[in-house]
């Protein structure tokens, strides 16, 4: 199947956690139309899965689904296993999955319980699964792995979300570069740092939050998830063949 010249990814086996909505739905799709199998991913939002089966269908890839809950050590320890399992084998592993700290259940947790949530689901779990995931592709040979930071962790944001956030989205992009030297040089490793990206909070967010979005944003428009998406095409193809260790903003131009 012939999805086009450039960032092609046909033939390709990918990975996409927390694929059940915003970003990681985008990227799992995006795949799909460049020509991947795709494994997807949720914690228990079985229903959004079950949409996203079909609109994956409808583009004609082979559809796989794991369920696991990353803050349950035990889990995502045997997730690897279930995704080669299914897959045979995997050349490109997104580690998208994060919790949801500002719409979800855990918005009401304390400071110290969001901290540690973070660093169950977004450290710990990204950690562990892309050194699993990366011993299996230099065995492999080759492969790719894409990380989700956040644009504003490295230069900060007031407030409380923006101090858990850049602690949690640091250590992620630290993460990256490190990995990228220690797989190197059959498995690139990069990172992408999406600025404001119309997701749920995004569509929910008062009139201040949407001013304050087009003033810090040159292109003067929130990004979409699809935006964020077709950056993990690019990276994940051999388009990108001589990027690796690097952390990537898709922001619109946002350097405040």
């Amino acid at each position: 199947m012939n999805h086009g010249a450039f960032a092609s990814l046909d033939g390709l086996k990918a990975v996409v956690t927390g694929s059940s909505s915003g970003i990681g739905r985008a990227i799992a799709l995006e795949f799909a139309r460049a020509g991947a199998d795709v494994l997807i991913h949720c914690r228990r939002s079985f229903e959004q899965i079950e949409s996203l089966v079909g609109e994956l269908e409808s583009v004609g890839s082979k559809i796989e689904f794991v369920a696991a809950d990353f803050a349950q050590f035990n889990e995502f320890k045997s997730f690897a296993d279930r995704c080669w399992n299914k897959l045979g084998r995997v050349d490109v592993w997104v580690n998208n999955a994060g919790a949801d700290l500002l719409t979800g259940d855990d918005s009401k947790l304390s400071y110290a319980e969001k901290l540690q949530t973070l660093f169950d689901v977004d450290i710990r779990a990204t950690a562990v699964l892309s050194r699993n995931a990366g011993a299996r592709m230099v065995e492999a040979g080759n492969g790719t792995i894409i990380n989700i930071g956040w644009d504003q962790a490295d230069r900060g944001m007031a407030g409380e979300s923006g101090e858990l956030f850049a602690t949690a989205k640091n250590a992620v992009m630290g993460l990256t570069r490190s990995l990228a030297v220690s797989l190197a040089p059959n498995v690139r490793v990069n990172c992408i740092a999406p600025g404001w990206i119309r997701t749920a909070w995004g569509d929910s967010a008062s009139e201040a939050w949407q001013e304050r979005v087009r003033k810090e944003t040159p292109l003067e428009r929130w990004g979409t998830p699809e935006d964020v998406a077709k950056m993990a095409r690019f990276l994940a193809s051999a388009d990108a063949a001589y990027i690796t260790g690097q952390v990537i903003n898709v922001n619109g131009g946002a350097v405040r």
